[in-house]
Parts: C-alpha cells; structure tokens; sequence
C-alpha cells in the first residue's frame, strides 16, 4: 500500500494490446516502473523505437515514456520485480464457439515461474464469471502454498476501453474492481485509484466480472433487435433509419441502437457468450443471449443477399460483378479487425465467384484463407470500376461525396451517407435522394415468404 501510495511499485502488463497498452501508458504516466510483456516481438521492437500500433495512443505519447518509465520485452522475468501485475490478454471463442481461456492459464503458469510474496495480481481479460478464483487464486494457492488475501493478492478488474472514442478512455472511464478479499480489493482500489478519476469497488471478482458481461451482453441483444427490426421493416416496406430517427427525438425511455452489417471485435461477439456458457453450468439457458447471437452472426448473410438483389436489378449477376469494399475494420476509426462483419461479408463475395476488392485507410493489409489482400487507392476511378460499391464500416477519415459521385451503384449499410445525393440504397431495402427515402421495386417483388438470409 505504502508503494502505491508513493508511486514507487513496480508494475507489470500482460499482452500489451489495445487494452493492456493504454493501461501501462497511463501507469508509467502517472509516475509508475512499468514493464509490458507480450510474446508478439513486432509489438515489442515498435514500441522499443517509439512507435504506437495502437490508434487511440500516439506515437510521442510512447516516445516520451519509453526507455524510461515504460519498457517492452517479451519475456517473463520482470515479474520477479513486480509488485504488481495486469494481465490484459485475448480471450476468444474456440472453433465450437466456446469460451477459449488457455491464454489466462499460460501467464499464471509464467506468473509462477517469477512471482515474489506480496504481489498483487489483477485480470482485466474479458471472461465468465469464477474466472479469476479458478485460474489465478486457486492455481497459485495449489502451486505455491500461499493463501490469498495473506501471501499474494487477487482482483478482477474488466476493461472498460472503447477503440475510436474521442470523449472517453481508460483514464476517465469509471473503473470496476473485485477482490478476493476486502484487502485485496482495497490494494486494487487504491492503484488504479492513483492514475484513474473514478475507480468503483463490487463486492467480489465474480461481481466484477459479471458487470462486465452485462454491459455488453445489454449492447449485443439491443443490438439484434434493431437488427431483427430492419429485416422486418426490410418485408413490410417501411424505412428504419427513418423510424430510429424518429424516434430518437424521444428525451426520455429510449436510447438509440443502429443497424449495421453485424458485430464485431472482442467485446460484444463474444462476451455474451461466455456468460451464456456459463449459464449452463447452473443449469440456466439465456435464450435472449442465443437468439441476439443468432440474429447479429447472420447479418453478413443478409449483406450478401442484398447486394444480390441490388445487382439483380441492374441485370448483373453477382458471379464476376466487380465489388468495391469500404472499410474492413470491425468500427470506425480503428485498426482492429477483430471479428469484423467486414471480413464475412468479403468471403462471401468471393465464395460467389465475385471480383472483391477493398479500402480502407487504417487496414492496409489483411490474410484471407492464408493470402495476403492489400488495400486499393481510393480514387475516382477505382469507384467508377466497381459495378457496386459497398460501405461497411463508416470511417469519418474517408471521402463520402467522392465515392457517391463516382458510384454508378452505392450499398451504405451505415447510413453514412445521409446528407448526400446519389443512387444509394440503403441496408433495409430503400433508396434515398438526399434526404428523400423511397422504397425500391426490387424489394416490393416476391417479399411474401422472401428468406432475408438466402
């Protein structure tokens, strides 16, 4: 406690991502020794240079720190001097979509190899509650003969970070945090309560953890409503940006969700699913969290099945049309491909045999089934080529009224495009002049029994 108090603790971050890396800038900011870990020695010798691969962190931001109260290596010794540590690290969904926590296991049993009596431990991974009792308490309890909350001690703290966003970061985002223990919670407390305006104590690790599950589990299923909404507006011909706006005007009672093309990066695709993995354990099934999961992982398909019909009006076949791709990140304004729609939406145009080509301008490259695919200039005759162009993810940095002028056929699945004029449909099955919405006799043909997902 008298170390954090006086900004002498050494601090140690595990897998420096989006995540882990915004936490160890803070913390060397804020006076702090850190040390960040991570296997992937690229990240390392970027970070050792002066240069950020996270966009929300600048590159002098770790210019000004590195080298002198932030260092990069990729190997485990540091932990021997730290008194504490952050493990920020990827917890995906394996191929039969459960919850894949092998990387959690593999730093404790690193942790283990180093760690001294009197270290604090905290997971800020993304998981199902029980995680951070099960993996880290009782492993290092079992390992090492320590009992936590006496010999070493153990939170749960979620990540609360929003790649993009220009108003809140991890410095001025409320910060949850669970112990073990009451002491061990007081220790969290009290570091991130150092570099972070507003840390709010649960009452255990599970707690925490669960809050974290809620949050985005609340964001998936609002989300696949809205979804599930423009599917059904899309087959009674009525516009439903149109309705969200309307009814946004509402000052009360009403928060406003978007439909897009799916869901993606690390949070909402995958959160819910943990905790509905769990659920089961206990005997409980979250039949919103299936359906929301159901509904969001088809949107891809109905991505597809729109630019068939699109093209279909236009007398060309999907087979051999030339597609033009906008943006392949998974949102706006980051470098994150992470469970991008964008990215099924691409193999789904090339399984049909269609010419795909993308841009966007912070995804230069990207493996597709093993080949490496690079982005296209962004040109007027690049747009002029493409028998339809296709917005995916609504970057603020690209040129909207250059695409809608050159575009013989505009797909926006954002509706970014609003305030423009051009021959834009709109996902949903509507064309707009401007601000003018008008329904498309292409979506007035065969709706009777019409499967949005073929």
């Amino acid at each position: 406690m008298q170390k954090i108090r006086n900004r002498t603790a050494t601090a140690v971050v595990i897998g420096l991502g989006y995540v882990g890396l915004s936490v160890a800038v803070e913390a060397a900011r804020a006076s702090y020794l850190v040390y960040g870990i991570d296997i992937d020695q690229d990240k390392v010798d970027q970070l050792q240079s002066g240069k950020s691969y996270v966009s929300d962190i600048k590159d002098e931001d770790i210019q000004t720190l590195i080298h002198q109260r932030l260092h990069a290596v990729n190997e485990f010794s540091s932990i021997a001097e730290a008194d504490v540590v952050i493990i920020c690290l990827p917890t995906p969904l394996n191929k039969t979509r459960e919850p894949d926590v092998s990387m959690i296991s593999s730093a404790v049993a690193s942790i283990i190899q180093y760690v001294t009596k009197d270290t604090l431990i905290i997971l800020e991974s993304t998981t199902y509650p029980g995680t951070t009792e099960e993996l880290i308490q009782k492993v290092i309890e079992d390992e090492m003969g320590w009992k936590a909350g006496k010999d070493f001690f153990v939170c749960y703290s979620p990540e609360r970070i929003d790649p993009g966003n220009r108003k809140f970061n991890v410095k001025n985002t409320p910060k949850i945090i669970g112990g073990i223990s009451p002491v061990c919670a007081e220790l969290g407390a009290q570091f991130y309560g150092s570099f972070l305006q507003e840390v709010i104590p649960v009452s255990s690790t599970a707690a925490a953890e669960m809050v974290k599950l809620l949050e985005n589990t609340f964001r998936s299923v609002n989300i696949a409503l809205v979804n599930e909404l423009t599917l059904m507006c899309d087959r009674m011909g009525i516009n439903i940006w149109e309705i969200i706006d309307a009814a946004s005007s509402k000052p009360f009672g009403y928060i406003p969700f978007f439909p897009g093309p799916g869901i993606g990066g690390h949070c909402i695709p995958i959160d819910p699913i943990y905790l509905s993995w769990r659920a089961k354990m206990f005997g409980f099934h979250n039949k919103f969290i299936e359906l929301a999961d159901d509904i969001n992982s088809n949107m891809p398909r109905y991505v597809v099945s729109q630019i068939t019909d699109i093209l279909n009006e236009y007398e060309k076949p999907l087979k051999n049309s030339n597609i033009l791709c906008i943006g392949m990140a998974y949102k706006k304004d980051v470098n994150d491909l992470r469970e991008s729609p964008a990215l099924e939406v691409f193999k789904l145009l090339q399984q049909k045999e269609a010419n795909v080509t993308y841009y966007d301008p912070h995804i230069p490259h990207f493996k597709n089934d093993g080949q490496m695919v690079y982005s296209v200039e962004l040109t007027s005759e690049a747009i002029a080529e493409a028998d339809l162009v296709v917005i995916i993810t609504d970057h603020s940095s690209i040129d909207y009224p250059l695409i809608v002028e050159n575009a013989a056929l505009l797909y926006d699945t954002r509706n970014v495009t609003k305030p423009l004029e051009g021959n834009i449909m709109l996902l949903g099955g509507h064309k707009r002049y401007g601000n003018t919405f008008l329904r498309d006799e292409i979506f007035q043909t065969d709706m009777e029994g019409r499967d949005s997902f073929d």
